[in-house]
């Protein structure tokens, strides 16, 4: 179950969720929804990000943008993005 909307619902760990921009490098984390409007979702899922993904980061700059790799492709997202997508730790 996913939510792209940014409400919290109960059982689905949306409530331990953080921003990707404060994961750690190495990390390999669960995308649980997007926090932006649709234009940055369609820009997200366009990149083949998208909800119930899990990803790992493998490296991250200042402001919080991430270098991402899913299933062997890399992503590089900018910060103010970063801080709009939430993930749990896998």
């Amino acid at each position: 179950m996913h939510c792209c909307c940014g409400t919290e619902r109960k059982g689905t760990g949306l409530s331990s969720s953080f921003p990707l921009a404060f994961a750690g490098e190495g990390e390999k984390v669960k995308i649980v929804f997007f926090r932006g409007g649709a234009v940055m979702r369609e820009r997200l899922l366009s990149m083949g990000i998208c909800p119930e993904d899990e990803i790992v980061i493998v490296q991250k700059h200042d402001g919080g943008a991430v270098l991402v790799a899913r299933e062997g492709n890399r992503v590089a997202l900018g910060g103010g993005m970063a801080h709009k997508i939430n993930v749990i730790r896998c």
